[in-house]
């Protein structure tokens, strides 16, 4: 039990392994873009774009009483959001950087352009790639899903516009999903006579079941976010607001809510869950991963306590 203990130990620790000086050094430049009820420099309002490839991707971790929640930004305008080599690259970037600090207790996924998520791979860029770049280009976006898939801290997708293709693959591979009223989802990838391939045919029929995600996949249909919500694709509907982010804001309160409870204990909670689902149920209880992980939760509660005093 010890030594299954100490291997746990080593791996949560090599997945939060802080380092200050590289997360001061990734956050500096990124700047506020949505009007909230945050503390301190959180409170700068003015929604910015740009056509920078730089700017692709805003990534900001919030501070004061939201100090903990990080949220990643997707700022395409021209293309609709749609997932370019640029973006990939900045997203496996900023998964890095969040799975090596261990100060992040949550992260929100979520858009910089109104009425749109991710409209699904960038097939102008795309239609330009020799065919010796596009097996590549795929499979490095199918990782980088699964590796947003993989983070230890919960995530929240923020659909707030369409999200379709492989934009609806990553909301997929998030923990938690909201989705505003006039949100549009779909895997739509058989009109292009082509199959969802980063992960939508595995994850979409556990979530909604097998039956209704090959209804969808099949047809191609598109739903919107009260449809969606019915189905069991997205935890929350809301209505959309004037500013466009309705989805964003509930997400904000859902992360502040998650913010205060045991880092390490959410953290094993999820990976509980998430191991315990890929086996049976008498095999996962008959077997010694939940009372190691127990044991673990337990051993860590007392070092913080035994600090705190």
């Amino acid at each position: 039990m010890a030594a299954a203990v100490g291997r746990l130990s080593l791996w949560l620790t090599s997945r939060v392994h802080v380092d200050r000086n590289r997360a001061r050094a990734v956050t500096a430049p990124y700047i506020c873009w949505r009007q909230q009820r945050v503390c301190c420099s959180s409170r700068l309002t003015t929604r910015q774009y740009s056509y920078d490839s730089r700017d692709d991707l805003k990534v900001r971790y919030l501070d004061g009483e939201d100090a903990g929640i990080v949220v990643v930004g997707i700022n395409r305008p021209k293309a609709k959001n749609s997932i370019s080599k640029n973006l990939v690259n900045m997203m496996f970037e900023a998964v890095e950087d969040i799975k090596k600090n261990n100060k992040v207790r949550s992260v929100i996924l979520s858009s910089l352009v109104p009425g749109i998520f991710c409209a699904g791979a960038d097939l102008k860029e795309r239609a330009k790639m020799h065919q010796s770049e596009v097996g590549p280009f795929v499979s490095k976006a199918r990782a980088l899903i699964t590796e947003l898939d993989h983070l230890s801290v919960p995530t929240i997708a923020a659909v707030d516009g369409a999200a379709l293709g492989g934009g609806l693959e990553m909301a997929l591979a998030c923990d938690i999903r909201i989705a505003s009223s006039s949100a549009k989802m779909g895997l739509v990838e058989t009109q292009l006579a082509i199959i969802p391939g980063a992960g939508g045919t595995q994850r979409l029929p556990r979530i909604i079941g097998v039956s209704l995600a090959k209804e969808l996949i099949f047809t191609a249909r598109i739903v919107d976010g009260k449809e969606a919500s019915r189905l069991g694709l997205v935890n929350h509907s809301v209505e959309q607001n004037d500013s466009g982010d309705a989805a964003y804001l509930y997400a904000l309160e859902l992360a502040r809510q998650i913010n205060p409870q045991g880092p390490i204990a959410v953290r094993m909670a999820k990976l509980a869950i998430n191991q315990g689902i890929q086996v049976s149920y008498s095999n996962c209880l008959s077997t010694n991963f939940i009372k190691v992980q127990y044991k673990y939760v337990c051993l860590m509660a007392k070092v913080c306590i035994g600090k705190n005093s």
